[in-house]
């Protein structure tokens, strides 16, 4: 598989690029042809189950949003110039797509978010803004001009729109004629403006990787920690002295707030198992079409030629704990003997699990276990293309 970063190495782009500041890599992917056609994206649009949203320019210059389903008449009337179509977790609908996550592997997969996908017309363009997240934009068809300012934060100003954040100004420090092939990574808050250009339409390809916020992370650890925190955990002041004022809340409270919260953190294990969890929540959980199935049903459609795959909505990622395993599955975690490692990598990693492939775990009884449990959980399903 060619180098997605040209001529720097991964270690390189970790130690100089990533977080840090964009790059620019002509010929990523030497003579790309985008996987999915104009049409077709426009037909995902069309599904009540896919997030899509369209972008126009107004007469005056203002842009609008409207989010999908569409439909096809709405598509058809679009004017011929300025709107930009953007389609959501196109990897979970198109192999073709998912396929392209495989050059991306010199970083961890849970990090990972979606492949969304943008149809331009000449003009297009959805405004000066900045993202939370790393992004890799892949020019699939078409070109487009890639300009670039200054890091933003939450003081930067904004425009006044109801339901686009868009930056009131960006200087612009650089800017790139993006061809087929060609890509251009952006770290987190860093200002940008795309625009599609040329007589054609363009598709660009935005690799997203998850940026959690600290409202989402400490929500979501606290829901975790507070199914399983025993009642007898308590604010405790046994060592209280006598107050000068009853009403003040004293200096002595946050020291016993802290020593009431620090083994929450310092219990790795379940800090792990928390985190494996959540990072793995799927972004469309109803996509996991979970099915009964047993050893016997297990061996018979391997046998007949069918194979296994991890779902396209499913997260899948594994860890070494103290005394073995966590593999994480969806939002779920199973606790595994270490033995079993070559395995999680062969789920986890593997695009298709055939009776080969599976032949020395399915004498297994843990191992077959675990394979009847992500199948019926619905983070593994059976195919046979």
């Amino acid at each position: 598989m060619s180098n997605i970063l040209g001529r720097i190495s991964a270690d390189e782009f970790l130690c100089d690029y990533w977080q840090k500041k964009p790059l620019l890599i002509r010929k990523a992917l030497p003579a790309f042809i985008s996987p999915i056609s104009a049409d077709e994206l426009a037909g995902l649009a069309l599904e009540e189950e896919i997030e899509s949203r369209l972008v126009q320019h107004t007469k005056k210059g203002a842009l609008t949003l409207q989010h999908g389903p569409f439909s096809e008449e709405q598509l058809q009337c679009l004017p011929k110039t300025h709107w930009t179509l953007l389609v959501q977790a196109v990897d979970q609908f198109v192999p073709e797509v998912a396929a392209l996550l495989q050059h991306f592997a010199f970083l961890p997969r849970w990090r990972m978010d979606d492949v969304m996908i943008s149809l331009a017309a000449p003009g297009g363009s959805v405004g000066a803004h900045f993202d939370q997240y790393d992004v890799f934009l892949l020019q699939g068809a078409g070109v487009k001009r890639w300009q670039i300012g200054e890091r933003c934060d939450e003081a930067s100003t904004l425009r006044p729109h109801p339901s686009l954040k868009l930056l009131e100004h960006m200087q612009v420090t650089d800017e790139w004629l993006l061809e087929p092939g060609d890509m251009l990574y952006l770290p987190p808050q860093l200002a940008h403006c795309g625009i599609s250009e040329g007589d054609q339409l363009g598709i660009t390809y935005s690799i997203g990787f998850r940026a959690p916020s600290q409202a989402e992370v400490i929500t979501h650890f606290a829901d975790f920690f507070a199914q399983s925190l025993p009642e007898h955990a308590r604010y405790s002041d046994a060592d209280a002295l006598p107050c000068p004022d009853y009403s003040q809340i004293g200096e002595d409270v946050l020291p016993r707030l802290k020593t009431l919260l620090a083994p929450l953190l310092q219990d790795d294990k379940r800090l792990l198992q928390w985190f494996g969890q959540f990072m793995t929540e799927p972004r469309y959980p109803e996509r996991l079409f979970a099915v009964n199935c047993d050893e016997k049903s297990l061996i018979k459609q391997l046998k007949r030629g069918d194979r296994l795959r991890r779902s396209p909505s499913a997260r899948l990622a594994w860890a070494q704990s103290a005394d073995g395993l966590l593999l994480f599955a969806s939002g779920h975690s199973r606790h595994l003997p270490k033995r079993l490692q070559p395995l999680l990598t062969l789920i986890c990693q593997s695009p298709a699990l055939s009776a080969a492939a599976l032949a020395a775990w399915l004498i297994d009884d843990e191992a077959q276990q675990l394979l009847i449990a992500l199948i019926e959980q619905g983070s593994l399903e059976f195919f046979d293309e």
